[in-house]
């Protein structure tokens, strides 16, 4: 029986880190105008923010497999972060919510979210 949630939990964790790169690819992707976003309204720098964002995603998904607690509770508080501020900036703006960018970034981050919860709930399992 543990082998068999051992096996669970490394595959949550690899489905988590596959959303986190899948994120980090539609970041760029959006930012290569090739996901629209409906009406984008660059920034004065050119939209770097999203490349930041794509490499944090990149980043956090690769620290993922280490299993930290307090990394995947930050992680996870991030990522939360960045899904309510979306929807708080474009709340009046629903091109940009239910543009394919906006729509494949967002349930990727959700996705993600729930994933996260659950890694961080099976290590805090067992670690008692």
């Amino acid at each position: 029986m543990k082998t068999f949630q051992n096996s669970v939990n490394k595959n949550v964790t690899l489905a988590a880190v596959a959303l986190a790169i899948l994120t980090a690819i539609a970041y760029v992707l959006i930012a290569s105008n090739v996901l629209g976003v409906g009406d984008p309204q660059v920034a004065q720098d050119g939209g770097m923010i999203i490349y930041v964002a794509a490499g944090c995603y990149l980043v956090g998904g690769l620290l993922i497999l280490i299993r930290n607690r307090w990394l995947l509770l930050f992680g996870a508080f991030i990522n939360i972060m960045v899904v309510l501020f979306f929807y708080s900036m474009y709340q009046s703006r629903p091109e940009v919510i239910f543009s394919p960018g906006g729509l494949i970034s967002k349930i990727a981050q959700i996705l993600l979210e729930i994933l996260l919860l659950v890694v961080l709930v099976t290590n805090w399992k067992r670690s008692k």
